[in-house]
C-alpha cells in the first residue's frame, strides 16, 4: 500500500502476483478504467508478461463485481469506521485481514 495512486504501486503488485502464483497462459487480466491500469506504463508490462486486458465498462461497477465485494467485505468486518494511529498500522490491519484471514478462510479454488 501507498499513499498516492501513481503507477508503480500496481505495477509492483501485478509483478508480485506474477511471482507467487506463476499462472499458466492464457491469462486475462480485468481492472476498472483508472489511470494507473489504463497508462502506458502498465498496459506495457501486461504486454511484457503476456497478459490480455480487461477493463470495466464506464461506470459500471458491476463488470467488478468480485472485487467490489471484497472492498465492501473489507471495509465491513475490519471496520469501516475505525481509525489508526498510523499508515503502518492501517497497512498491517489491512495485510492481516486480506493475507491470513480473507485468503485463508475464504479460498477461492473455483477461479483456479
Amino acid at each position: 500500500m501507498k499513499d498516492t495512486l501513481h503507477t508503480d504501486l500496481c505495477v509492483e503488485a501485478l509483478e508480485m502476483a506474477l511471482v507467487n502464483r506463476r499462472p499458466k497462459h492464457p491469462v486475462l487480466h480485468h481492472s476498472d478504467r483508472g489511470c494507473q491500469y489504463a497508462g502506458k506504463q502498465y498496459q506495457d508490462k501486461l504486454i511484457e508478461f503476456s497478459l490480455e486486458c480487461s477493463m470495466s465498462g464506464v461506470g459500471n461497477c458491476w463488470d467488478n463485481a468480485v472485487v467490489e465485494s471484497l472492498w465492501a467485505r473489507l471495509k465491513n468486518e475490519l471496520g469501516f469506521q475505525r481509525t489508526f494511529a498510523t499508515t503502518q498500522e492501517a497497512n498491517d490491519a489491512i495485510f492481516e485481514w486480506i493475507v491470513v484471514g480473507y485468503h485463508r478462510k475464504r479460498r477461492h479454488s473455483s477461479l483456479g
